[in-house]
């Protein structure tokens, strides 16, 4: 009979689950070849080498035109790059840079469904900044409700149910496990801890994304696990020797009568004797051919049989990858992502298979490691503006007022992965002469951002003519300054 599901809150799905949950999620990612592979693939293409900030930010409100906002973009870029990949200014702890924080929170999403951080401030020797990024152990947020205290499933909560603060249960000093409750924002309204998930409406938690599939995870480690059990055993069965000796005189040989010295008594019976002579026979014949191989003759009427294993069978594999297909599915990945297993995949199910998770992978990263990147972002900034690092019209009441406005900013990763990067380069230019995609598309689906790709050739040109460097060879032998003469020529007109 099949079970009648039960219909509920999802924040109350969630409060029942999500401690069994997580919990067999991250042993999977500890001792799971596949979950782990898999998640460490996600985290490749979401984050790459780092998620970049491309700052747009917009002062209007102060009368700047768009190259102040450009020239103050590209100046708190570079800054916050520098901060950002050195892990004794931007991690609490001096182990990680931003890159390393931001690859942990995606691991960490895909365990439990959350990430949690907290933006400190600490001065340390030898460092400017004093801004500080903490990724703390999602599963330090306590499991306990109280409506009375506003509290559900460790989240308090104000009058209109936005987060207010947490509550931790934490190691105390000796060991002992002790409760914190920590703000969410200060009294400017800054945050002070992050707590980033997705879910349903009304959720307070989040939750695993392996969640649908780990079910599935203990089909295939049972199906494996029998398969291999079956394989051994045929392992060790897998010679025979076939007689000609009657069964029920064979069944009678298997317990003997013997003496006390293991010798055949008055009672034994004719095949047990004649066992014995058998077992006297395969002791003398010996014949070593070295390197440890023996050829024994074998008795008379008698076939050495050997076996080979049947396990796994012709049906194992094709099971085996509909499991692995539903798990990578519920990943956000492909097959052979999953597997790394191209047998059969074509450049057009390849280039399918991409451009139907992509979307995916973009919404993860908007939502997952992008949130705490950008809070963190807004606290250099912040305190760039008030050390006067980066002039604001207005100071800091000004950051502090249109913080939005100028935080405003497009965050960089990895490019869109390609099965055959000539295609899909042909496929741009004919878009961009088509007049129907920008170098700001292009360079979005290439992982790079198209004013650092403008000032950077700028550059380049700028340098080759001081130091007479021309004539370099590229496009099927074109002088490559006087290509780009003749594509300015052919814009103007």
């Amino acid at each position: 009979m099949m079970p009648v599901p039960v219909l509920r809150d999802a924040k109350d799905d969630v409060r029942i689950a999500w401690g069994r949950a997580a919990a067999r999620t991250i042993d999977a990612m500890h001792n799971n070849g596949w979950i782990a592979g898999v998640v460490e693939q996600m985290v490749s293409l979401m984050i790459g080498d780092g998620l970049r900030p491309n700052l747009k930010p917009d002062f209007s409100w102060a009368g700047w035109n768009a190259k102040q906002e450009g020239d103050w973009g590209r100046l708190a870029e570079r800054r916050f790059q520098a901060w950002a990949g050195d892990k004794w200014a931007c991690d609490a702890g001096g182990r990680y840079t931003l890159a390393q924080m931001q690859a942990a929170s995606v691991r960490s999403w895909f365990g439990t469904g959350e990430g949690v951080a907290e933006l400190p401030s600490i001065e340390r020797p030898g460092i400017e900044w004093r801004t500080k990024l903490r990724l703390v152990p999602s599963h330090w947020l306590s499991q306990k409700s109280s409506p009375a205290d506003r509290l559900d499933h460790g989240v308090y909560h104000d009058h209109h149910g936005a987060p207010a603060g947490y509550l931790f249960e934490m190691r105390g000093p000796y060991g002992e496990r002790i409760e914190v409750r920590k703000a969410a924002r200060d009294g400017y309204g800054r945050p002070m801890l992050l707590h980033v998930f997705d879910g349903q409406p009304g959720q307070v938690r989040g939750i695993t994304p392996f969640a649908p599939i780990l079910r599935v995870l203990r089909d295939y480690d049972q199906l494996s696990n029998a398969t291999l059990s079956a394989a051994m055993i045929h392992a060790v069965f897998a010679a025979t020797i076939e007689s000609d000796a009657p069964s029920a005189e064979v069944l009678d040989a298997l317990t003997p009568d013997t003496g006390p010295s293991g010798t055949p008594s008055n009672n034994a019976t004719a095949f047990s004797t004649y066992l014995g002579e058998k077992a006297g026979w395969y002791e003398n014949v010996d014949i070593d051919v070295g390197k440890g191989a023996r050829l024994a003759h074998l008795f008379t009427g008698e076939h050495l049989k050997l076996h080979a294993s049947e396990h796994p069978n012709s049906t194992y594999e094709p099971f085996a990858n509909f499991l692995l297909r539903e798990i990578a599915r519920c990943a956000g990945g492909v097959f052979e992502d999953l597997t790394g297993d191209y047998r059969g995949a074509t450049y057009s199910s390849v280039r399918m298979g991409i451009a139907k998770q992509w979307p995916l992978l973009l919404f993860r990263r908007r939502h997952v490691p992008v949130p705490v990147s950008q809070a963190a972002l807004e606290a250099f900034l912040e305190e760039e503006v008030d050390s006067g690092a980066l002039i604001v019209p207005g100071g800091i009441d000004a950051f502090v007022r249109h913080r939005a406005a100028i935080c405003r900013a497009e965050w960089r990763g990895p490019a869109k992965p390609q099965a055959d990067e000539v295609k899909a380069a042909k496929a741009h230019e004919m878009y961009r002469n088509m007049g129907v995609l920008t170098d700001e598309q292009i360079c979005s689906d290439l992982g790079t951002d198209w004013e650092d790709v403008y000032y950077q050739r700028a550059f380049e040109q700028q340098t080759r003519e001081e130091l007479n460097v021309h004539g370099g060879i590229t496009n099927g032998g074109t002088d490559i300054d006087d290509a780009e003469a003749s594509v300015k020529q052919t814009e103007v007109e």
